[in-house]
């Protein structure tokens, strides 16, 4: 069985939390820079974009949240064989509060009953948790913070879609995705990242979509097809004009990542979760000698 401190565990998970809200991954400042110099100078969307670049600066020095919205708390462990999962979940629980106190998350959890916020961002499915075995003698937490103005323009489609003329093919897919956000129209918080689910039930593709938001902005596909349609989104999105917050220019969509999985005969979903430009995400690596390194 893999053996590890909980305390440390705790202040392990702790810095992950801060790290996820206040300082985005280099990947995502990387490309969002790139979006900024292929702006027009003086255009809206590169005054948008260095506002952006500035908030992120500000965020990282200060230690502060990147956005007032710190989201739902998504985490995606891996986990040595055998390693029980309920520890772990009420060491990532006390994390959550402390991160709270600490004001490096908002009291996020609301009881959809009542309406009463939790004040500790813990409540029933909140955190998210996803575990999966592997066989690597080290544990991994992957955490994304996903706001709510970005998960209100997700979607999912099912194929086939009259109305859009898409039918039960890659085509198809192609035209619910550009459909999406088209109808986002900068909501969100343009320019965004796509996670796409293809296939599955309705949850299971809505949840490889948000799997494919952990994949870091410069990877390729290892699917030939997916690879392809991944590069002809992004740049058929970006012609739209959208542009960052809706103000116009050159990029509305900073990257593409799609998944899929089997499906019935009779169901074709397309699942789509928009991640905002404040796309925070880290993850840690435990070994078992307790060694930490944080990406």
């Amino acid at each position: 069985m893999f053996n590890y401190d909980k305390s440390a565990l705790k202040g392990h998970v702790l810095e992950l939390i801060r790290l996820a809200a206040t300082y985005l991954p280099d990947d995502v400042v990387d490309a969002l820079r790139i979006a900024r110099d292929s702006e027009v100078e003086g255009s809206p969307a590169k005054n948008v974009f260095g506002m952006i670049l500035s908030n992120i600066d500000m965020a990282k020095n200060d230690s502060t949240p990147i956005c007032q919205d710190t989201g739902t708390n998504i985490y995606y462990i891996y986990l040595p064989e055998g390693t029980p999962t309920r520890p772990i979940m009420a060491i990532i629980k006390d994390a959550t509060e402390e991160a709270v106190e600490l004001s490096y998350l908002r009291p996020n959890a609301v009881d959809s009953l009542t309406g009463k916020n939790s004040g500790n961002n813990v409540g029933e499915g909140q955190p998210y948790f996803h575990f999966e075995e592997w066989d690597k003698d080290e544990i991994e937490i992957k955490l994304m913070l996903k706001g709510g103005g970005c998960e209100n323009v997700s979607t999912q489609y099912k194929l086939p879609d009259t109305k859009l003329g898409a039918g039960r093919d890659m085509d198809g897919v192609y035209k619910v995705i550009v459909d999406a956000v088209d109808e986002a129209q900068g909501l969100g918080c343009a320019p965004g990242i796509l996670g796409i689910g293809i296939g599955g039930d309705r949850m299971t593709s809505y949840g490889e979509s948000k799997k494919q938001l952990f994949r870091k902005m410069t990877d390729t596909n290892p699917n030939e097809v997916l690879a392809a349609m991944e590069v002809r989104l992004k740049d058929d999105l970006n012609k739209l004009g959208v542009g960052p917050m809706g103000f116009g220019g050159n990029t509305t969509i900073l990257g593409v990542k799609i998944g899929t999985l089997h499906r019935l005969p009779a169901s074709f979903f397309v699942s789509i979760s928009y991640m905002c430009w404040a796309y925070r995400r880290h993850a840690l690596i435990l070994s078992s000698k307790g060694e930490v390194v944080y990406d």
